[in-house]
């Protein structure tokens, strides 16, 4: 019995940061089909001189 509630925690564990992870997506691709395409670019652009890298 102690056995079989220990795979179910485990397993609910595991499910609740993949439905986070899809939720979290689903937001992102929501909000960027709203956006106009130079906000996108210009979000990625500043993105990618934060993290270091370059862009032209």
């Amino acid at each position: 019995m102690t056995n079989h509630t220990i795979s179910r925690s485990y397993s609910r564990n595991r499910l609740l940061p993949l439905i986070m992870a899809i939720m979290l997506g689903v937001s992102v691709l929501a909000v960027a089909g709203h956006a106009q395409s130079p906000t996108l670019h210009g979000a990625a652009h500043d993105t990618r001189h934060a993290t270091g890298f370059p862009c032209h």
